[in-house]
């Protein structure tokens, strides 16, 4: 029998260019989630109301929040702190203060919880899931006012977890990797305390400044992925507001390219893999 799995695009909202391409994957069958940055720089009514369309045409598409605390987005609440010129720190200082305890878990909280908020307003619902950009659900401090905002706000909802099984040796090679394993182990830890449940396993980081195949890296991510995993990829089609927010540029038109290709099915099939 065929494993389902999650196939997630990050960023809606981030830029027109990047919405314009998950809702063609979307609309192909090739995604069936995405997580919405509240904060980002395209996410007015227009865009809302384009990804329910097409995501209400399509077999299943779940919608998640993207939960965004790193710059160059600036936070929803005006009181958080630590910030550097109205933005959220850099994602660098955001890990080292959360590993130093230097961030304030209620203020983290509460913008946690603003940005909830503002998925309801925006969807006129809670959100299906919720994960965080750059992965700063999972760090110290944030990840316990993360899996509390959730629980309190969006209690139907599941996590994305960064730690998939793996054996060492052939984790050693990633140090990106090895850092989400050993945060994603105590957040699973405080997710089921919570009651909240989370996807079993996670792939799709790699080195996006390389610009590696992403057919090849696909199949790494989907070989022994198991019932319930997780990929997270990154489609997008560059535009003015991309290249003025994010790094991650033409690398995102390489995974649409593939994701729309007539040879990401055939790869589905080979590894046994559905999308749920």
């Amino acid at each position: 029998m065929n494993r389902r799995i999650w196939l997630c695009a990050d960023d809606y909202g981030i830029s027109p260019g990047v919405n314009h391409a998950i809702r063609d994957l979307i609309a192909k069958g090739r995604l069936n989630a995405t997580s919405v940055m509240v904060v980002g720089h395209a996410i007015g009514r227009d865009e809302v109301a384009a990804l329910q369309d097409v995501a209400s045409a399509s077999q299943r598409c779940a919608i998640g929040l993207h939960v965004t605390l790193t710059a160059p987005f600036r936070p929803l609440t005006m009181h958080f702190r630590p910030a550097d010129g109205g933005m959220f720190l850099s994602l660098p200082t955001m890990l080292q203060h959360g590993f130093v305890r230097r961030l304030d878990r209620e203020i983290v909280q509460s913008e946690i919880a603003a940005q909830f908020a503002a998925f309801r307003d925006l969807f006129g619902r809670a959100p299906d899931f919720a994960d965080g950009h750059q992965h700063t659900q999972l760090f110290p401090v944030v990840r316990d006012a993360f899996i509390a905002a959730t629980a309190a706000h969006a209690p139907g909802a599941w996590v994305r977890q960064g730690g998939r099984n793996r054996p060492l040796l052939k984790r050693l090679n990633s140090p990106k990797a090895l850092l989400l394993d050993a945060l994603s182990r105590q957040f699973r830890k405080r997710a089921a305390r919570a009651n909240v449940t989370f996807n079993t396993a996670f792939a799709g980081a790699y080195d996006f400044m390389r610009k590696p195949d992403f057919a090849a890296l696909m199949q790494q991510f989907l070989h022994g992925l198991p019932e319930g995993g997780l990929v997270m990829c990154h489609p997008g089609f560059v535009d003015e507001t991309l290249e003025g927010l994010d790094p991650l540029t033409t690398q995102r038109e390489h995974e649409h390219a593939f994701l729309a290709s007539e040879h990401f099915p055939p790869l589905l099939a080979a590894n046994k893999v559905t999308l749920a």
